[in-house]
């Protein structure tokens, strides 16, 4: 499949953050919800002066109410366009938007550069507290509650057998033709100074819900709810389990997005595009 900028036009890349609390998600929705696609897409068309909505392209969808600090995005402008606003767009977009929607920076992307697809990993964070008294009332939109101590070494070693490539359909909400094999390259509970347990989530690509029933399933292993080898038990079985909890959204935010050189991004792209299949599996969805 070609990704290839048609003639006139320029890829733009954005990096932005939201506050999700007040979002339908990332993508626009059918029934004029808000949410963060449209609010950018509306603000660039007005800014600009065009009739035309340039459609924005996103490294990773984000649910309603989850969070972005280090979100990545692209869109393809008329290059008059482009070269008539460049230098004033930031500012001028700054001024457009809300104040839960930010972007940092507009730049022109390399050859072969997809938000999407070129991306080789994402990395989300999960913020917990097991404070008995609840959460910092400054931190309620980003953190959420567990009203049971938490152990994070149990959780740890738990999380330690979902590394690696598996079929992550125990932890995902099924779409249709879509498949739920994913390269979880990192998964590890930290405790912060001020008492927050923090999870780090990274993925070559996370399915629906799959981060949130993870942090689910991981926060039962440290309330002592399920013993250690549950989760990984649950993902060998491969169909989802109703004990696994999808967690609020609040408190996940996406923090991070991996790229690779230059010169690989087109090569990533076209991988990415394809369907995967663990080594030994029929491969066919």
């Amino acid at each position: 499949m070609s990704d290839d900028v048609q003639d006139g036009f320029v890829r733009v890349r954005l990096d932005l953050s939201y506050d999700g609390r007040d979002f339908s998600g990332w993508a626009k929705q059918a029934h004029g919800q808000r949410t963060v696609q449209g609010d950018i897409e509306d603000a660039l068309r007005t800014v600009t002066r065009s009739k035309e909505t340039y459609e924005l392209t996103v490294a990773g969808r984000t649910d309603a109410g989850v969070h972005a600090r280090g979100q990545v995005a692209h869109v393809d402008l008329p290059v008059e366009l482009w070269e008539e606003h460049r230098d004033k767009l930031l500012r001028r977009l700054a001024g457009r938007l809300a104040h839960d929607v930010r972007i940092w920076s507009l730049t022109e992307a390399p050859a072969g550069f997809n938000a999407r697809f070129s991306a080789i990993w994402r990395r989300y964070a999960y913020r917990v507290t097991d404070n008995p008294g609840g959460v910092d009332p400054l931190l309620r939109g980003h953190v959420l509650w567990h009203d049971w101590a938490l152990d994070t070494d149990a959780m740890n070693e738990a999380a330690a057998a979902l590394v690696g490539e598996h079929d992550f359909a125990a932890y995902c909400k099924r779409r249709e033709g879509a498949t739920t094999i994913r390269t979880l390259q990192e998964l590890r509970w930290e405790r912060r100074p001020d008492g927050v347990l923090e999870a780090t989530v990274k993925a070559d690509a996370f399915c629906h819900n799959m981060v949130r029933s993870l942090v689910g399933a991981l926060l039962f292993v440290g309330d002592g709810h399920r013993p250690v080898d549950w989760p990984g038990k649950v993902l060998a079985a491969g169909v989802r389990d109703s004990a696994v909890h999808v967690v609020r959204p609040h408190g996940l935010t996406l923090e991070e997005v991996g790229y690779p050189a230059d010169e690989l991004l087109a090569a990533r792209n076209r991988e990415a595009r394809n369907k995967r299949s663990l080594p030994g599996s029929a491969g066919c969805c």
